[in-house]
């Protein structure tokens, strides 16, 4: 029952307007003229693009700064150690429609709107990340630490060459996650961004819709292809 609308889906890519008005559940004709018109009459090659490079980045910095911040978290003792902490964790909590106003005013004043720095910068840090980083960083014996220091290593090294390698696991959910959140984000980039040519996936696909004459063969297409990155990832 679940895939029975991506199932539906898939299908209505590779049907004509007609086909899908019909009924059928299979195309009386398979067809690539969804895809060809999708990539030919709208701006969706440089929307995958951009989200591609917003997706990818955000999902590299996300893991730097979340896996150095949960590493200082759980193994460096300094002054309001245990207060930053609850900070970044009651920091879920916040809504994520009630900050839109207030950084969309900063960036406005920074010059940063309509670029993609103004779409990575909210996912180059995660509270979620952070606090998973820092559970698993918890349980790195501090004696291999300790270790790597004696040999002379200093503490990026340590960062990169010992906790880095034990934090995959960790690595790999959150670079997920921050990947995904990315790569679906709508409400960001609908207010952040004012040129169709930077406009992400989940928006410029969203601008094909039509009350007067609706393309669905031509929106199926652009789901279903929408769909591979993730699924990739």
């Amino acid at each position: 029952l679940a895939m029975t609308p991506v199932l539906w889906a898939i299908l209505s890519a590779f049907k004509s307007r007609a086909d899908i008005f019909a009924g059928d559940v299979w195309p009386r004709r398979w067809s690539i003229e969804n895809f060809q018109d999708l990539l030919s009459k709208t701006l969706y090659a440089r929307w995958m693009l951009n989200s591609l490079v917003v997706a990818v980045s955000s999902s590299a910095l996300g893991l730097l700064f979340c896996s150095l911040g949960g590493y200082a978290f759980a193994k460096f003792d300094f002054p309001g150690r245990t207060v930053l902490f609850w900070i970044v964790i009651a920091s879920v909590s916040i809504p994520a429609f009630t900050t839109v106003i207030p950084l969309f005013g900063w960036l406005a004043r920074l010059g940063l709107l309509d670029t993609y720095v103004v779409l990575i910068l909210p996912f180059a840090a995660n509270a979620f990340g952070i606090f998973l980083m820092r559970q698993y960083a918890t349980a790195i014996p501090d004696e291999l630490l300790d270790a790597g220091r004696m040999d002379g290593a200093g503490e990026f090294r340590l960062y990169w060459s010992i906790v880095l390698p034990l934090l995959r696991p960790a690595l790999g959910t959150v670079g997920v996650l921050i990947f995904i959140a990315s790569w679906n984000s709508y409400i960001w980039p609908l207010v952040m961004m004012r040129s169709d040519e930077m406009l992400t996936l989940p928006v410029g696909v969203a601008t094909l819709k039509s009350d007067q004459l609706p393309e669905y063969g031509m929106l199926m297409a652009a789901s279903v292809l929408s769909s591979v990155p993730i699924i990739i990832a």
